[in-house]
């Protein structure tokens, strides 16, 4: 079983910025970042392989926010930039055990535990 330990988020006002990260216990083959507001369901930001360079972003986030990850310490990052109110929800770190990439929660067999992000206008 891998455990995910996110760290980052926060209050910041609008057009700031934040950077999250995400340390996995043990090797896995992708990583990505969801989110969930309340009352909203949990909805993709950001996924990469832990092998190779195909990023991939949700329309909302894209051009403002960068996933990254460094192997040798097991973690992921994702830095935001220029956000917005509607920003603000919990944001999860995501693992999987085969190269996927998805956008869909259900393809993630790993989860963290959360971290708030809040966005004052």
């Amino acid at each position: 079983q891998v455990q995910l330990v996110e760290s980052g988020g926060g209050l910041v006002q609008a057009g700031g910025a934040l950077s999250l990260s995400c340390v996995a216990s043990g090797s896995v083959a992708n990583m990505a970042w969801f989110r969930q507001a309340p009352g909203k369901e949990r909805e993709f930001v950001a996924a990469l392989p832990w092998i190779g360079r195909m990023t991939t972003y949700a329309d909302s986030v894209k051009d403002r926010f960068i996933i990254s990850r460094d192997n040798a310490k097991k973690a992921m990052y994702l830095q935001m930039n220029s956000l917005k109110p509607e920003d603000t929800a919990v944001y999860y770190c995501a693992a999987s055990r085969v190269y996927t990439n998805s956008r869909y929660p259900n393809e993630y067999d790993y989860w963290g535990q959360g971290t708030q992000v809040t966005v004052s206008s």
